[in-house]
């Protein structure tokens, strides 16, 4: 079976791409699967030059079709903060998910409600013969004062999609994924990836 590398070490967004791919006949790999270690710094001006980066990186590493995101929440009353630094949002050292959620909501205190927001994910697809692949997806809503279920990572459990009364983190995971920036920018991707993995077992 051909193998698939995400690059990313963030168990929760294996899933979500697992979830998606499931019926691709692939083998998703990461990689510490593979006895791959590498640390690329997120330095991009965008989300798109950060994918392209890691993505680029990893595959020339594993000589595997690698797949590599980069996504961020961003809020309006906040300027389109987090962002880029979404991962990295908060002055805590050791930060956790809850740890930025609890700083995102203290900076936003401040700002009447609503807080519309979105996410947003640019998904690179990268070839071992120097080809790549760029796709995007988004997910507006707003962010909600208080945590909401179980499921999910991140800033899930504060964001309620637009058209739903339910924030992402109460979403059952297979319909999150689905809808997701994530999801929506991976479903963006499946027709050239089943093309170039038929092409490849050619």
């Amino acid at each position: 079976m051909k193998s698939l590398l995400i690059a990313s070490s963030n168990p929760g967004k294996l899933r979500e791409f697992q979830s998606i791919l499931q019926d691709l006949g692939v083998n998703l790999v990461l990689p510490a699967d593979i006895g791959v270690s590498l640390q690329v710094e997120e330095d991009g001006a965008d989300y798109y030059q950060n994918a392209l980066k890691k993505a680029v990186t990893y595959c020339q590493a594993s000589g595997l079709i690698t797949l590599a995101d980069d996504s961020g929440l961003e809020v309006d009353a906040l300027g389109g903060a987090p962002g880029l630094h979404s991962a990295r949002y908060s002055p805590k050292p050791g930060a956790n998910d809850g740890d930025r959620r609890t700083y995102l909501l203290s900076q936003l205190a401040q700002h009447p409600q609503p807080w519309p927001a979105h996410f947003h994910c640019s998904l690179v697809l990268a070839l071992p013969d120097g080809d790549h692949y760029t796709f995007d997806g988004d997910c507006p809503g707003e962010i909600v004062s208080e945590e909401r279920g179980e499921h999910g990572f991140g800033y899930d459990p504060i964001f309620r999609m637009a058209g739903r009364d339910k924030t992402m983190a109460q979403l059952p995971e297979e319909e999150k994924n689905r809808i997701s920036h994530r999801g929506r920018a991976t479903l963006a991707a499946l027709p050239t990836l089943k093309k170039l993995l038929e092409k490849e077992m050619k």
